[in-house]
């Protein structure tokens, strides 16, 4: 008999909902995004977050209902992301998901969001050999994790300081290409030459599998005060919703190799412990998965990689979604692993 699990996913600046059955089939997925909101102060504002996701929830998780053709009483189980993220941000799917399961007898199921990142790979590649490596990696995470089996997992490295997705946004806003920076950096890197600036990333004393991206962000800002850039990123500012061909008419030649650069250096640091963690723990699969999981350049670097199977995500399950969340509640729904009517918002929720 088939399960029916409706997922709810609200822990940054996305509200969503999907219908995923048997942890394996998508029957609806419906992602309601703040970026107009956000895109104008250059990142997320919590407090406006929370606010988006109190006006999308009820009409998101109506949509997803409603496009997979169920009704509240065929669901044998409701998912929520109960952390980590903005804790005003969880609140929302928390406690909407809480009153429906109250209000219809609906088993409940917390949901790790970074468990459901991995989940987005699994969900669609059937074939993965555990142990695998997951590389969680996005604007809030990156993370080394070592996966025994689905469901069991171990930290290997994380990042100190900021996330790799969160580097990209801070570098674009910087050089005047607006938010978010992952999509606008990856596209332009491709026009300039990886290897024009030599970027020293700093040591890692202690943990080597730890990443550390604030040093890089620094060495960019150092490099736009060396070239007197300022006239350049101000016009860029000026543009509204442009087009790459007027991203390129306003980027000169060396502020694209520092782009790509900047997306060189991130994407080895990434593979390099990723190879050095698969080794570590006998890995012939590792799965990417979070936002940056969608950027291009790190996706044709893992192909050309020997050694290693890689695993990454559909474009449209790389990003913040529901379906990764009811794919990751499938087992704990297996195992009969329910949430009290207690549950709380835990912004710095660990996965283990």
């Amino acid at each position: 008999m088939q399960t029916l699990i409706l997922g709810i996913e609200s822990s940054c600046d996305e509200t969503a909902a999907a219908v995923v059955e048997d942890g394996r089939h998508i029957r609806s997925s419906i992602v309601a995004s703040q970026l107009d909101t956000h895109a104008q102060y250059g990142g997320v504002v919590p407090e406006l977050a929370s606010r988006e996701h109190l006006r999308a929830i009820v009409p998101v998780v109506r949509q997803a209902l409603e496009q997979a053709g169920v009704s509240l009483a065929e669901l044998g189980a409701i998912a929520v992301t109960s952390g980590p993220g903005l804790v005003g941000s969880l609140l929302v799917g928390v406690t909407y998901a809480k009153a429906l399961c109250f209000a219809r007898q609906i088993p409940l199921i917390a949901v790790n969001h970074v468990e459901g990142h991995i989940h987005s790979v699994l969900l669609e590649q059937h074939a993965i050999r555990f142990p695998a490596l997951a590389l969680v990696v996005s604007g809030g995470h990156t993370h080394l994790f070592e996966v025994r089996e689905i469901g069991e997992y171990r930290l290997l490295g994380k990042t100190r300081d900021d996330a790799a997705g969160e580097a990209y946004d801070k570098v674009s806003k910087l050089l005047g290409f607006g938010y978010p920076g992952g999509p606008v950096i990856d596209k332009l890197a491709s026009f300039g030459n990886p290897r024009a600036v030599k970027f020293t990333l700093a040591k890692m004393k202690g943990n080597t599998l730890d990443f550390s991206f604030s040093g890089l962000k620094t060495a960019v800002l150092r490099w736009t005060e060396q070239h007197d850039i300022k006239a350049e990123i101000e016009a860029r500012r000026k543009l509204r919703n442009p087009s790459l061909e007027e991203l390129l008419a306003a980027t000169p030649q060396t502020t694209l190799d520092l782009l790509a650069s900047f997306q060189y250096t991130v994407i080895e640091e990434l593979m390099k412990r990723a190879h050095l963690s698969a080794d570590q723990i006998g890995a012939e699969s590792v799965i990417i998965a979070g936002g940056v999981a969608g950027n291009e350049g790190l996706r044709k670097q893992a192909l050309q990689s020997g050694g290693l199977h890689f695993y990454f995500p559909t474009r449209g399950l790389s990003t913040d979604n529901a379906a990764m969340i009811g794919a990751a509640a499938f087992p704990k729904f297996q195992k009969r692993d329910f949430a009290g009517f207690d549950l709380k918002a835990q912004a710095s929720l660990v996965l283990a």
